[in-house]
């Protein structure tokens, strides 16, 4: 059993028959009363959010979760399919499993298909990638007082980020998936 004492970020629990990733908690010490623990909770199943309340002690059944080294290969309209590397299996996930992940990556990159209870419940793509820019405007000198600023540039995956004035088309950039911000040139 886990309890909320255990609770981290990104671990699994199952609550009222259903699975959770505790995507964030707080440890609450009232002055009078109990302890409990506020969180927020993303269902597996479909992604809902919720914010849920817990005594402090309170026990759950831990989820078993192991990720595998897939290779996203293409997507076939509301299904997007990996290949596992060890073993060559093909696996159709729901697009909306992995939507927001793979926005980051190519077709034919190595992604962390995560499973929970042996179902395929999200995909994780490396901190930081690399992306050629397909289309941006032409920084033109003197557009910002100070010398520095951002445009909009489209990466060759479809997404829109901010990149620096001297980035053109062609070049590749170093982005951060997880605030999709620029980091550098590549």
């Amino acid at each position: 059993m886990i309890s909320t004492n255990q609770f981290k970020n990104g671990a699994h629990i199952e609550v009222d028959g259903k699975v959770f990733k505790v995507v964030e908690f707080q440890h609450v010490k009232p002055g009078k009363g109990g302890a409990f623990v506020r969180s927020k909770l993303k269902r597996v199943e479909d992604g809902a959010v919720i914010d849920k309340t817990f005594k402090a002690g309170e026990k759950f059944r831990p989820v078993r979760t192991e990720t595998r080294k897939m290779q996203y290969l293409y997507e076939d309209g509301s299904n997007v399919v990996l290949m596992d590397n060890s073993s060559y299996d093909q696996v159709e996930i729901p697009r909306a499993v992995a939507e927001e992940a793979l926005k980051w990556v190519p077709p034919n990159t190595d992604v962390e298909l995560l499973m929970v209870d042996e179902r395929p419940s999200d995909v994780q793509v490396p901190s930081a990638v690399e992306l050629a820019v397909t289309q941006t405007d032409p920084g033109v000198k003197g557009d910002t007082a100070s010398g520095g600023g951002y445009k909009p540039a489209t990466l060759e995956t479809g997404v829109i980020v901010q990149v620096p004035l001297f980035i053109d088309e062609g070049e590749k950039v170093r982005v951060d998936t997880r605030s999709g911000e620029y980091v550098s040139r590549a």
